[in-house]
């Protein structure tokens, strides 16, 4: 009867403390959906629900799953620091002007940002520097959900929809089909396709970009060369990616025609794109893993 008395004082203790840390967050949790339900709605009901920008919702619930996976290690290293008063109400104050400047303007990228900007503050206010410094990727993470400018996305998509489908016409030139190209417009046999931005725009390369930091956060290296290359590695694999992308397209249109193209098998297309992305950063990452092997053994030797 002794022997079970501290273990359940302690789990009464345990579950107080739940209980307690629940109750400061659920007014603040309560507080961002006001604020931020009605952008939701206005984000599935526009932007998020085109092609360019589906990738919004995936990365918020991504962020989220980060922000959960995080929590415990950001609890436990901020437990003996205090929390940082005038630098939180600096931050909350910065984005609460974001949020009003972009909700009343129909400024997206303030008004999904101030989101960012607003978590940060509660942390600093309520846990300090340390619990920030513990999250401080599913913030970054949350970058890639902001819609970007439509004059910026434009200025720098049409270069990249060049180049990549120059790169496709001359491989699939090189293996035999039929293909010339005209601009950003590929002509296969009596087909003519468009690269559209959602097929190898910068809206493309951004989820690439994310899924390969996603990747490196997990896999969390201890090679700072590796990391770091991997990195730099992720901009010609979401590239080559793209490439493969508007190959699977043009191949599809050519052999099956263009319902075939513009169908189901489009949507498949942007699996691949995908698959062909993990699959090439997992490669890359192999193959950089055997270079410090290689570069560790001849340093040994």
């Amino acid at each position: 009867m002794g022997t079970n008395s501290p273990i359940l004082i302690n789990g009464t203790s345990s579950h107080q403390s739940w209980s307690s840390r629940l109750l400061t967050w659920l007014p603040i949790i309560a507080g961002l959906l006001v604020l931020y339900l009605p952008t939701l709605v206005d984000l599935f009901e526009g932007v998020w629900g085109t092609d360019q920008q589906a990738h919004g919702p995936i990365v918020l619930g991504i962020s989220c799953w980060l922000f959960y996976r995080k929590w415990p290690d950001m609890w436990q290293s901020s437990e003996d620091h205090s929390p940082s008063t005038t630098a939180g109400w600096l931050v909350f104050l910065s984005g609460l002007l974001l949020y009003v400047l972009g909700r009343s303007q129909d400024i997206l990228a303030f008004e999904v940002g101030s989101v960012i900007w607003l978590l940060a503050s509660f942390i600093l206010l309520l846990r300090g520097r340390a619990a920030l410094k513990s999250q401080w990727f599913p913030l970054f993470f949350m970058l890639f959900m902001i819609p970007l400018p439509a004059p910026l996305v434009d200025m720098l998509t049409m270069p990249m929809k060049m180049a990549v489908s120059y790169v496709a016409e001359n491989i699939l030139f090189w293996a035999g089909y039929p293909i010339a190209r005209t601009g950003v417009i590929l002509q296969v046999g009596q087909y003519k396709l468009l690269v559209a931005d959602a097929c190898a725009g910068l809206h493309t390369l951004f989820t690439l970009e994310a899924l390969g930091l996603l990747y490196l956060n997990i896999i969390r290296h201890d090679s700072l060369f590796r990391n770091v290359a991997l990195a730099i590695l992720i901009v010609p694999i979401s590239f080559t990616a793209n490439v493969i992308r508007v190959m699977i397209l043009t191949l599809i249109t050519y052999h099956y025609g263009d319902e075939a193209g513009q169908g189901f098998l489009h949507g498949f297309a942007g699996m691949v794109l995908f698959l062909s992305a993990l699959l090439l950063i997992i490669g890359m990452d192999s193959l950089l893993q055997l270079g410090v092997k290689l570069r560790h053994s001849h340093g040994n030797a």
